[in-house]
Protein backbone atom coordinates (compact mmCIF):
# COMPACT_ATOMS: atom_id res chain seq x y z
CA UNK A 1 0.00 0.00 0.00
CA UNK A 2 1.39 3.44 -0.79
CA UNK A 3 1.16 6.58 1.03
CA UNK A 4 2.26 9.99 0.41
CA UNK A 5 5.22 10.95 1.50
CA UNK A 6 4.25 12.38 5.63
CA UNK A 7 4.81 16.01 6.37
CA UNK A 8 6.42 15.43 9.74
CA UNK A 9 8.02 13.04 11.65
CA UNK A 10 4.99 12.77 13.65
CA UNK A 11 2.66 11.37 10.77
CA UNK A 12 5.95 9.22 9.73
CA UNK A 13 5.40 7.65 12.76
CA UNK A 14 1.54 7.12 12.35
CA UNK A 15 1.52 5.66 9.23
CA UNK A 16 4.45 3.37 10.42
CA UNK A 17 2.37 2.22 13.56
CA UNK A 18 -0.71 1.47 11.37
CA UNK A 19 1.16 -0.62 8.76
CA UNK A 20 2.53 -2.54 11.59
CA UNK A 21 -0.81 -3.27 13.03
CA UNK A 22 -1.48 -6.66 14.71
CA UNK A 23 2.55 -7.14 14.83
CA UNK A 24 3.79 -8.20 18.59
CA UNK A 25 3.55 -4.79 20.61
CA UNK A 26 7.17 -5.18 21.57
CA UNK A 27 8.38 -5.29 17.93
CA UNK A 28 6.21 -2.08 17.61
CA UNK A 29 7.76 -0.29 20.18
CA UNK A 30 11.27 -1.10 19.08
CA UNK A 31 10.45 0.04 15.07
CA UNK A 32 8.88 3.14 16.55
CA UNK A 33 11.95 3.80 18.72
CA UNK A 34 14.34 3.25 15.72
CA UNK A 35 12.31 5.39 13.09
CA UNK A 36 11.93 8.04 15.45
CA UNK A 37 16.01 8.18 16.30
CA UNK A 38 17.00 8.05 13.32
CA UNK A 39 14.65 10.55 11.78
CA UNK A 40 15.52 13.12 14.24
CA UNK A 41 19.37 12.46 13.71
CA UNK A 42 18.95 12.88 9.97
CA UNK A 43 17.35 16.08 10.87
CA UNK A 44 19.88 17.42 13.30
CA UNK A 45 22.54 16.64 10.28
CA UNK A 46 20.49 19.16 7.71
CA UNK A 47 19.44 21.91 10.00
CA UNK A 48 18.45 24.04 6.65
CA UNK A 49 15.82 21.26 5.96
CA UNK A 50 12.11 21.39 7.28
CA UNK A 51 10.94 17.92 8.22
CA UNK A 52 8.70 17.57 5.36
CA UNK A 53 11.92 17.93 3.01
CA UNK A 54 13.96 15.75 5.34
CA UNK A 55 11.63 13.05 5.45
CA UNK A 56 11.00 13.32 1.29
CA UNK A 57 15.47 13.18 1.11
CA UNK A 58 15.46 9.77 3.31
CA UNK A 59 12.20 8.11 1.66
CA UNK A 60 14.73 6.41 -0.21
CA UNK A 61 17.22 5.76 1.65
CA UNK A 62 15.42 4.69 5.32
CA UNK A 63 12.53 3.66 3.58
CA UNK A 64 8.55 4.85 3.62
CA UNK A 65 6.58 3.25 6.57
CA UNK A 66 5.19 0.40 4.34
CA UNK A 67 8.61 -0.61 3.76
CA UNK A 68 10.00 -0.12 6.80
CA UNK A 69 7.41 -1.77 8.06
CA UNK A 70 7.93 -5.09 6.18
CA UNK A 71 11.77 -5.31 6.88
CA UNK A 72 10.71 -5.21 10.37
CA UNK A 73 7.90 -7.91 10.05
CA UNK A 74 10.88 -10.57 7.71
CA UNK A 75 13.03 -9.46 10.86
CA UNK A 76 10.67 -10.40 13.48
CA UNK A 77 10.13 -13.51 12.01
CA UNK A 78 14.01 -14.42 12.23
CA UNK A 79 13.98 -13.77 15.50
CA UNK A 80 11.36 -16.03 16.53
CA UNK A 81 12.99 -19.04 14.81
CA UNK A 82 15.79 -18.01 16.91
CA UNK A 83 14.03 -17.93 20.12
CA UNK A 84 12.65 -21.34 19.47
CA UNK A 85 14.75 -24.16 20.49
CA UNK A 86 16.91 -25.66 18.10
CA UNK A 87 16.05 -29.05 16.79
CA UNK A 88 17.68 -32.02 15.12
CA UNK A 89 15.21 -33.65 13.48
CA UNK A 90 12.04 -33.00 12.10
CA UNK A 91 8.81 -32.76 14.33
CA UNK A 92 6.89 -36.02 15.05
CA UNK A 93 4.46 -36.88 16.56
CA UNK A 94 5.72 -38.62 20.19
CA UNK A 95 4.17 -40.21 23.06
CA UNK A 96 3.07 -39.54 25.98
CA UNK A 97 6.64 -41.11 27.99
CA UNK A 98 8.79 -39.72 24.77
CA UNK A 99 7.13 -36.12 25.80
CA UNK A 100 7.51 -36.77 29.31
CA UNK A 101 11.09 -37.49 29.11
CA UNK A 102 12.34 -35.47 26.46
CA UNK A 103 11.64 -32.29 28.37
CA UNK A 104 15.59 -33.35 29.43
CA UNK A 105 16.77 -32.33 26.25
CA UNK A 106 14.91 -29.11 25.84
CA UNK A 107 16.98 -25.96 27.23
CA UNK A 108 13.96 -24.02 27.92
CA UNK A 109 13.41 -25.88 30.64
CA UNK A 110 16.76 -25.17 32.57
CA UNK A 111 16.64 -21.40 31.24
CA UNK A 112 12.84 -21.45 32.97
CA UNK A 113 14.35 -23.19 36.28
CA UNK A 114 17.29 -21.00 36.69
CA UNK A 115 14.80 -17.83 36.30
CA UNK A 116 12.89 -18.79 39.02
CA UNK A 117 15.72 -18.95 41.40
CA UNK A 118 17.02 -15.53 39.86
CA UNK A 119 13.49 -14.05 40.77
CA UNK A 120 14.48 -14.17 44.04
CA UNK A 121 17.18 -11.82 44.15
CA UNK A 122 15.40 -9.45 41.15
CA UNK A 123 12.37 -9.49 42.83
CA UNK A 124 13.70 -8.22 46.50
CA UNK A 125 15.87 -5.58 44.49
CA UNK A 126 12.42 -4.54 42.45
CA UNK A 127 10.36 -4.51 45.46
CA UNK A 128 12.72 -2.59 47.55
CA UNK A 129 13.34 0.09 44.92
CA UNK A 130 10.09 0.95 44.16
CA UNK A 131 8.94 0.85 47.71
CA UNK A 132 11.88 3.46 48.82
CA UNK A 133 11.51 5.24 46.12
CA UNK A 134 7.66 5.85 46.46
CA UNK A 135 8.29 6.74 49.88
CA UNK A 136 10.96 9.26 49.23
CA UNK A 137 8.48 10.60 46.35
CA UNK A 138 6.29 11.00 48.82
CA UNK A 139 8.53 12.93 51.20
CA UNK A 140 9.91 15.23 48.75
CA UNK A 141 6.55 15.91 47.19
CA UNK A 142 6.28 19.21 49.39
CA UNK A 143 9.83 19.94 48.47
CA UNK A 144 11.65 22.00 45.56
CA UNK A 145 13.60 18.53 44.88
CA UNK A 146 10.24 16.80 44.82
CA UNK A 147 9.12 16.85 41.26
CA UNK A 148 12.97 16.30 39.73
CA UNK A 149 13.06 13.14 42.25
CA UNK A 150 10.15 11.97 41.22
CA UNK A 151 10.87 12.24 37.50
CA UNK A 152 14.03 10.52 38.29
CA UNK A 153 12.48 7.53 39.86
CA UNK A 154 9.74 6.89 37.53
CA UNK A 155 13.02 6.90 34.44
CA UNK A 156 14.63 4.50 36.71
CA UNK A 157 11.70 2.45 36.50
CA UNK A 158 11.50 2.75 33.16
CA UNK A 159 15.13 1.83 32.90
CA UNK A 160 14.88 -1.67 34.99
CA UNK A 161 11.86 -3.22 32.89
CA UNK A 162 14.10 -2.67 30.04
CA UNK A 163 16.56 -4.80 31.58
CA UNK A 164 14.18 -7.25 32.86
CA UNK A 165 12.67 -7.61 29.74
CA UNK A 166 16.06 -8.61 28.13
CA UNK A 167 16.08 -11.07 30.87
CA UNK A 168 12.88 -12.55 30.39
CA UNK A 169 13.62 -12.57 26.52
CA UNK A 170 16.56 -14.42 27.11
CA UNK A 171 15.92 -17.25 29.79
CA UNK A 172 11.92 -17.67 28.50
CA UNK A 173 12.00 -17.15 25.07
CA UNK A 174 9.16 -13.91 25.28
CA UNK A 175 9.93 -11.11 22.70
CA UNK A 176 10.12 -8.54 24.56
CA UNK A 177 11.50 -4.94 23.71
CA UNK A 178 15.06 -4.03 23.05
CA UNK A 179 14.44 -0.18 22.98
CA UNK A 180 13.32 2.33 25.14
CA UNK A 181 9.18 3.72 25.65
CA UNK A 182 8.99 6.20 23.24
CA UNK A 183 8.81 10.13 24.41
CA UNK A 184 6.94 12.75 22.18
CA UNK A 185 9.44 15.14 21.76
CA UNK A 186 6.51 17.40 19.95
CA UNK A 187 5.52 17.94 23.61
CA UNK A 188 6.93 20.35 25.95
CA UNK A 189 8.84 18.94 29.18
CA UNK A 190 5.75 19.70 31.72
CA UNK A 191 3.42 17.39 29.20
CA UNK A 192 6.59 14.86 28.97
CA UNK A 193 6.20 14.58 33.16
CA UNK A 194 2.14 14.79 32.93
CA UNK A 195 2.16 11.93 30.22
CA UNK A 196 4.42 10.06 32.42
CA UNK A 197 1.94 9.66 35.48
CA UNK A 198 -0.49 8.95 33.20
CA UNK A 199 0.76 6.50 30.96
CA UNK A 200 -0.75 3.08 31.95
CA UNK A 201 2.33 1.23 31.23
CA UNK A 202 4.17 3.08 34.41
CA UNK A 203 1.65 2.38 36.68
CA UNK A 204 1.70 -1.61 35.74
CA UNK A 205 5.39 -1.59 35.40
CA UNK A 206 5.37 -0.32 39.39
CA UNK A 207 2.65 -3.21 40.08
CA UNK A 208 5.32 -6.15 37.91
CA UNK A 209 8.13 -5.23 40.17
CA UNK A 210 6.06 -5.02 43.66
CA UNK A 211 4.65 -8.74 42.12
CA UNK A 212 8.02 -10.20 41.73
CA UNK A 213 8.64 -10.36 45.77
CA UNK A 214 6.14 -12.53 45.93
CA UNK A 215 6.31 -14.26 42.89
CA UNK A 216 10.03 -14.99 43.01
CA UNK A 217 9.59 -16.57 46.47
CA UNK A 218 6.79 -19.03 45.68
CA UNK A 219 9.34 -19.55 42.65
CA UNK A 220 12.62 -20.04 45.06
CA UNK A 221 10.24 -22.27 47.20
CA UNK A 222 9.16 -24.79 44.38
CA UNK A 223 12.16 -25.16 42.59
CA UNK A 224 14.35 -26.22 45.93
CA UNK A 225 12.01 -27.97 47.65
CA UNK A 226 10.82 -29.62 44.57
CA UNK A 227 14.69 -30.36 43.28
CA UNK A 228 15.63 -31.20 46.18
CA UNK A 229 12.73 -34.27 47.23
CA UNK A 230 13.39 -35.13 43.52
CA UNK A 231 17.72 -35.70 44.43
CA UNK A 232 16.98 -36.92 47.44
CA UNK A 233 14.67 -39.72 46.34
CA UNK A 234 17.49 -40.89 43.64
CA UNK A 235 20.03 -40.81 46.23
CA UNK A 236 18.83 -42.36 49.00
CA UNK A 237 18.86 -46.19 47.60
CA UNK A 238 22.69 -45.40 46.72
CA UNK A 239 23.35 -43.83 50.15
CA UNK A 240 21.54 -46.97 51.70
CA UNK A 241 23.74 -49.36 50.03
CA UNK A 242 26.51 -47.38 52.06
CA UNK A 243 25.22 -48.27 55.21
CA UNK A 244 24.04 -44.54 55.32
CA UNK A 245 20.31 -44.56 57.22
CA UNK A 246 18.06 -44.60 54.44
CA UNK A 247 14.06 -43.19 55.18
CA UNK A 248 12.54 -39.60 54.40
CA UNK A 249 11.81 -38.64 58.34
CA UNK A 250 9.14 -35.91 59.27
CA UNK A 251 9.63 -35.24 62.84
CA UNK A 252 11.58 -37.36 64.89
CA UNK A 253 10.67 -40.91 64.24
CA UNK A 254 7.65 -40.89 61.57
CA UNK A 255 8.79 -41.81 58.60
CA UNK A 256 7.40 -42.00 54.73
CA UNK A 257 9.21 -44.14 53.51
CA UNK A 258 10.61 -47.30 55.73
CA UNK A 259 14.13 -47.98 55.03
CA UNK A 260 13.59 -51.32 53.31
CA UNK A 261 15.73 -52.33 50.31
CA UNK A 262 12.44 -53.44 48.71
CA UNK A 263 11.35 -50.25 48.51
CA UNK A 264 14.48 -48.37 47.39
CA UNK A 265 13.76 -49.03 44.21
CA UNK A 266 9.97 -47.47 43.54
CA UNK A 267 12.05 -44.34 46.00
CA UNK A 268 14.40 -43.92 43.18
CA UNK A 269 11.82 -44.21 40.06
CA UNK A 270 9.73 -41.20 42.28
CA UNK A 271 12.74 -39.10 42.45
CA UNK A 272 13.25 -39.38 38.52
CA UNK A 273 9.62 -39.06 37.96
CA UNK A 274 9.68 -35.96 39.90
CA UNK A 275 12.93 -34.59 38.77
CA UNK A 276 11.35 -34.83 35.07
CA UNK A 277 8.30 -33.18 35.99
CA UNK A 278 10.36 -30.76 37.99
CA UNK A 279 11.10 -29.77 34.34
CA UNK A 280 7.95 -29.26 33.27
CA UNK A 281 6.57 -26.99 35.98
CA UNK A 282 9.78 -25.07 35.60
CA UNK A 283 8.72 -24.62 31.78
CA UNK A 284 5.05 -23.99 32.16
CA UNK A 285 5.86 -21.45 34.97
CA UNK A 286 8.15 -19.82 32.55
CA UNK A 287 5.90 -19.35 29.87
CA UNK A 288 3.27 -17.73 32.47
CA UNK A 289 5.43 -15.44 33.95
CA UNK A 290 6.67 -14.57 30.36
CA UNK A 291 2.98 -13.85 29.10
CA UNK A 292 2.39 -11.83 32.58
CA UNK A 293 5.62 -9.87 31.74
CA UNK A 294 4.66 -9.18 28.48
CA UNK A 295 0.99 -8.14 29.32
CA UNK A 296 2.84 -5.21 31.98
CA UNK A 297 5.89 -4.28 30.67
CA UNK A 298 5.26 -3.60 26.89
CA UNK A 299 3.14 -1.14 25.78
CA UNK A 300 -0.27 -2.34 24.00
CA UNK A 301 -0.62 -1.38 20.45
CA UNK A 302 -3.44 1.15 21.86
CA UNK A 303 -1.21 2.73 23.91
CA UNK A 304 1.65 3.49 21.33
CA UNK A 305 2.54 6.88 20.70
CA UNK A 306 0.20 8.42 18.01
CA UNK A 307 -2.84 6.31 18.87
Amino acid sequence: MNHPIPGTIREYLDQLRVELRGADPAMIQDALYDAEEHLRAELAEHPGLDEAAMLAKVATSYGAPDEVAEIYRVKEGEVEQALRPRRARPVVEKSFIAKFFGIAVDPRAYAAMFYMVLAMATGIFYFTWVVTGLGLSAGFAILIIGIPFIVLFFATVRALSLVEGKIVEAMLGVRMPRRPWNVDRDKSIWQRIGAMFTDPRSWSTLFYMLLMLPLGIVYFCIVTVGMSLALGFIAAPFLYLFGVPGGIIIGNDAHLFVSSPFLMPLVFVAGVLLLFGMLHVAKAIGHLHGQLAKHLLVMSAQESRGS
